[in-house]
């Protein structure tokens, strides 16, 4: 009997096979009706070809225009995501079915830029720069979301910690400059940082109603204080603006150059702390203690790591390193606070934070990805493209509901991610 129940009910690894086999077939759906869309929706006037401007006037080295018969190449933008999704019915797997889907999408947003820009000249090294502007508050926001939740944190207070760097940076540095301003906010976000830590830690409070309660105070206080206070003395809310500096012969690269080695403080900071984050919780022996605490604490906590500390020590970076994000938005781009201007960027991060796998350079490169979509927009508008302005706008909420829903594969937490840890 006891064999016959066995074989009669599907053991788990025969439904993980199943699972991932029907979702292989989904995708292969997907990537044909993108053929479809392309072919027939995208579809460019015979002769009309697409012209990418690769250098400015003011870079050193020139380079011509790209140029892109934009007919010919649609047409085999379309055929190559057939393929793919016949592929996807023949010979799917998860890996597969990750990789094709990675690659359909590329060549759906590069037949996209080709159809906008046929009969048109457009600037790519300007939306690459773009890009990596709109990146970084998204960057650092996941970054802030690694830190805490490698530790077992949920810090859904992103978004306030953002919002309050944002706040610091336009009062402060219009009182005493950028740079009081910048590390007030770097402050300011590791105080509200040890908050959260206290609530959760402290007095286990539940992770995600911490995180909303932060968010909601953060934004009553910043927008009565906003709406209140300067509009009345507008000398509070005038800070100055970090300006972008080129790094010498890195910034005379052509496309890479502007991209990444011509752009103000905060890019470069972004992409400093990427770097460290990573070398610390992967390569030192703090960070394979903060790993533990956010997998096994019990077990931490008996090899002798203190779990409270450390959960304490990593949501306090987590909170500074969101206020140094936070300020971009002041400090490195307006040089004044808006009600509400973040707009959304914190809860995109942690978006990025699980397309990254909770990864440094995941996060980051999921808020590439993720600016690309915000500059995108912007950029298309100047095209006169028949696309409603509105519905460009919608670019990177859209991409986040599709990394959230995981439609583009499910991503493991640390096995105690969110759940409180009490010392025996």
């Amino acid at each position: 009997m006891t064999d016959i129940t066995s074989q009669a009910t599907p053991s788990s690894d025969e439904k993980l096979d199943s699972a991932s086999a029907r979702r292989a077939r989904i995708m292969g759906g997907v990537l044909i009706a993108l053929a479809l869309l392309v072919l027939f929706g995208l579809n460019v006037t015979p002769g009309e070809v697409a012209t990418f401007r690769l250098t400015t006037p003011r870079d050193a080295i020139q380079v011509g225009n790209l140029v892109v018969p934009g007919g010919p190449f649609n047409m085999i933008a379309a055929a190559l995501l057939a393929f793919l999704g016949v592929r996807q019915f023949l010979r799917g797997g998860a890996k597969w079915t990750n990789l094709s889907l990675g690659i359909g999408l590329a060549i759906l947003v590069m037949a996209f830029l080709v159809w906008a820009t046929a009969g048109k000249s457009f600037s790519l090294t300007g939306m690459l720069q773009a890009t990596m502007v709109r990146a970084v508050p998204i960057a650092l926001g996941g970054l802030a979301g690694v830190l805490s939740e490698r530790v077992a944190v949920v810090n859904i207070a992103i978004e306030g910690m953002l919002l309050a760097g944002a706040f610091t940076g336009a009062l402060i540095g219009s009182l005493l400059g950028g740079w009081v301003g910048m590390f007030a906010a770097i402050l300011v976000g590791g105080g509200f940082g040890m908050l959260l830590a206290a609530l959760v830690v402290t007095y286990r409070m539940d992770q995600i109603i911490a995180g909303v309660v932060i968010n909601l105070f953060v934004l009553g206080v910043t927008s009565y204080v906003s709406s209140q206070v300067f509009s009345e003395y507008r000398h509070l809310n005038n800070a100055p603006t970090f300006r972008a500096f080129k790094i010498p012969l890195l910034g005379d690269i052509p496309v890479i150059g502007p991209m990444l080695f011509n752009q103000n403080l905060f890019v470069y900071g972004a992409l400093i702390l990427v770097a460290i984050s990573t070398y610390y919780l992967f390569h030192t022996k703090n960070g394979l203690r903060a790993r533990a605490v956010g997998e096994h604490p019990r077990a931490a906590d008996t090899l002798g790591v203190d779990v409270y500390r450390t959960r304490y020590i990593h949501v306090t970076l987590g909170g500074m390193v969101a206020g140094f994000g936070g300020a971009w938005f002041t400090l490195g781009s307006v040089g004044r606070f808006d009600e509400n201007m973040t707009n959304g960027r914190g809860y995109i991060g942690l978006a990025a934070m699980i397309f990254g796998r909770w990864h440094p350079v995941g996060a980051l490169s999921a808020a590439l990805i993720f600016g690309f979509a915000d500059s995108i927009q912007q950029k298309l508008a100047l095209l006169n493209t028949p696309i409603p302005s509105e519905f460009l706008a919608m670019a990177p909420y859209i991409a986040t509901i599709i990394v959230v829903a995981g439609l583009i594969g499910r991503s493991k937490p640390p096995a105690a991610n969110g759940t409180p840890y009490t010392k025996e």
